[in-house]
């Protein structure tokens, strides 16, 4: 259809792909990424992050700001641009909130936005003070861009690695209490309703947040918000074993928090479905469970589990999936993506729903190998992956 609307000349050159048996939309967003560039590329980098992304059809990623340095200034921004030209998707920087990420002193967000930042966040780190989350709601107002944040209180989870509950205590593990979350989303939403300013909630992990999110939209709060395959997919019973591969900061909770999640996806609630893509070499995650890092790999996983945890076992419709995936996640923070429309860049994602593909984490694009889907069968498995019309992932392989 699309080759027989093109001139003559160009239908002679153009190159046509078999799509039957495959679903063609729109080239995945994902709004939270963790590339590690500059400073930490012995996990990832901006090209290796890139060649995960299209592997998991993935076409438009947004980075977080939390690297060494972080990026807090524009000629971090720039390094950041010139890294991302050479990737083969789609990569879009954030800046911090503060200087340094240390929740002191407010990064120059004007001067951030101008050099190219797209969203402000200190992502990994939230703000504690309430002051200073309220001046930085004000001036992400006043230069129109979007705050990003990780919620958690600080003071309730110090040397917290997993969720606080049953399992935690069964386990001797230090807990993460679900209130250390909603006491943050809550702050948010009053401090969003009292600016004005759009705050999107990353990664949210609890029932009470979801209520309290459902709860801002009906008073026409600017909240947005996400969730992660993972904590769509897993349960804090997960951690039976101590596998540090199933540790991240949210930390996974119980079935009725998922439950609460999936709820929250399907009324829409939720806004987009986001990785939280946060490589670590394997030296550090190979370490006794309360001193590994928190984290784990996303972007070529993604696909099946949601197409599993949503579809097959939800019964959600899978073109409301897709865009969950796609146009909603772009919408959040008003990327020209996610979308097939006329006019619209040429990202396409194809995938094939059924095929099943076991997943080898030691084999796949990114530097790093912790994900909890090592080894696990998936169903669901991306074909090719275009970018601005051209090929860049195809078969298994980066072209």
């Amino acid at each position: 259809m699309f080759v027989a609307s093109l001139p003559p000349a160009r239908r002679k050159k153009a190159r046509v792909i078999d799509a039957a048996g495959l679903v063609v939309c729109p080239g995945l967003v994902d709004i939270h990424v963790h590339f590690r560039e500059p400073g930490q590329t012995h996990k990832e980098n901006i090209l290796t992050g890139s060649h995960a992304a299209a592997a998991g059809g993935f076409t438009t990623v947004v980075c977080m700001p939390n690297t060494s340095p972080p990026v807090d200034n524009a000629g971090t921004i720039q390094l950041v641009k010139a890294a991302a030209a050479r990737a083969v998707v789609r990569v879009l920087p954030t800046a911090c909130i503060t200087v340094g990420m240390k929740g002191e002193m407010l990064a120059p967000h004007g001067t951030l936005k101008a050099a190219g930042a797209v969203a402000l966040t200190d992502d990994g780190v939230c703000i504690q003070s309430n002051e200073l989350m309220r001046r930085a709601s004000e001036y992400a107002k006043m230069f129109d861009l979007t705050i990003l944040d990780h919620c958690q209180d600080e003071s309730m989870t110090k040397g917290a690695v997993m969720n606080e509950g049953v399992v935690s205590t069964r386990l001797g593990l230090k807990g993460w209490p679900h209130a250390a979350e909603d006491i943050i989303v809550a702050r948010n939403i009053i401090l969003s309703a009292y600016s004005g300013a759009h705050i999107h909630l990353q990664h949210i992990s609890s029932a009470r947040s979801v209520e309290l999110v459902r709860r801002a939209k009906q008073d026409g709060i600017r909240i947005t918000a996400e969730a992660t395959p993972h904590h769509l997919a897993l349960t804090d019973e997960s951690l039976a074993s101590y596998d540090t591969n199933f540790k991240m900061n949210p930390p996974v909770r119980t079935e009725a928090d998922r439950q609460a999640i999936i709820r929250g996806l399907r009324d829409g609630t939720l806004d987009c479905i986001g990785t939280d893509h946060a490589p670590h070499s394997p030296d550090e995650k190979d370490r006794e469970f309360d001193y590994a890092p928190n984290g784990i790999l996303g972007l070529e996983t993604a696909l099946p589990v949601c197409l599993e945890v949503l579809v097959r076992r939800s019964r959600f419709k899978l073109p409301a999936v897709l865009d969950l995936l796609t146009r909603r996640a772009a919408g959040v923070l008003r990327l020209p993506a996610g979308t097939l429309a006329p006019g619209a860049a040429a990202d396409v994602c194809l995938f094939d729903p059924a095929a099943t593909w076991t997943y080898d984490a030691t084999r796949g694009f990114s530097k790093s190998r912790n994900s909890p889907w090592h080894g696990q069968k998936l169903t669901g498995r991306v074909q090719a992956t275009i970018v601005g019309g051209r090929i860049v992932y195809r078969d298994g392989k980066i072209l």
